[in-house]
């Protein structure tokens, strides 16, 4: 009886799942002009080693460093009921000083 560890039950994710969205925003902008540093909404199953792949690939450029961030859902109230929007990850990725990402 052979027991094979190599095997994962993580799902393989393609990098167009992984990335869902870059989050453009006035904070986002002022990071990636003054640190070369982009975020990105991702999967929730992704990993740092699987947004790294992921944006070296989608984008064509040289990863250096992957933050994550496990994001709650904002409470929001519509007249009589009550809800949550959903959970989400962010990922800050910071990239080799020669490359950049064009979002327009």
């Amino acid at each position: 009886m052979s027991t094979d560890t190599t095997t994962t039950s993580e799902p393989l994710l393609a990098p167009h799942q992984v990335i869902m969205r870059p989050l453009v925003t006035e904070k986002g902008m002022h990071r990636s002009t003054r640190y070369n540093a982009y975020a990105f909404e991702v999967s929730r199953l992704a990993t740092k080693d699987d947004v790294r792949k992921a944006v070296e690939q989608l984008f064509n450029v040289r990863v250096l460093r992957v933050h994550t961030q496990n994001r709650k859902g904002k409470p929001r109230r519509t007249r009589f009921s009550s809800g949550q929007t959903r959970d989400w990850k962010k990922a800050i990725v910071k990239l080799h000083s020669e490359d950049r990402i064009d979002f327009f």
